[in-house]
């Protein structure tokens, strides 16, 4: 009898030991699945992490081009102040010399006619 409770402890044993055979090669495989999950999440993080700090470069790029739009804006704005400073003194001189040649057409004909005063005496 205790041969036959034997036996059947060592089938019992052998059945539990089938089993958590196969309960291992399940972790096993369920392990080799995660890892490769994490392999791939740890992919997708590397190229994330790439394309963000492509992004920020192209953020810190776009900042300093505005930064040198505006900047020219300002002298641009600056510039067309400055013409039309100018204009209105090229217009101011053109409209004094315009006076003057007038001036200078009358004191013409002043001298002419005292000339012609003077010799007809």
């Amino acid at each position: 009898e205790r041969a036959t409770a034997g036996e059947s402890k060592i089938v019992e044993l052998e059945e539990e030991l089938r089993v958590v055979g196969n309960n291992l090669k399940s972790l096993e495989v369920s392990e080799e699945k995660a890892q490769q999950r994490e392999e791939a999440y740890e992919q997708q993080i590397r190229s994330s992490t790439g394309k963000l700090k492509e992004e920020e470069t192209y953020e810190m790029s776009i900042r300093q081009q505005s930064q040198r739009l505006q900047e020219a804006e300002a002298r641009a704005e600056f510039a067309e102040r400055s013409v039309q400073k100018l204009q209105k003194e090229v217009d101011r001189l053109e409209d004094d010399l315009l006076g003057e040649r007038e001036k200078t057409h009358l004191l013409q004909e002043e001298v002419e006619t005292t000339l012609k005063d003077l010799q007809s005496m």
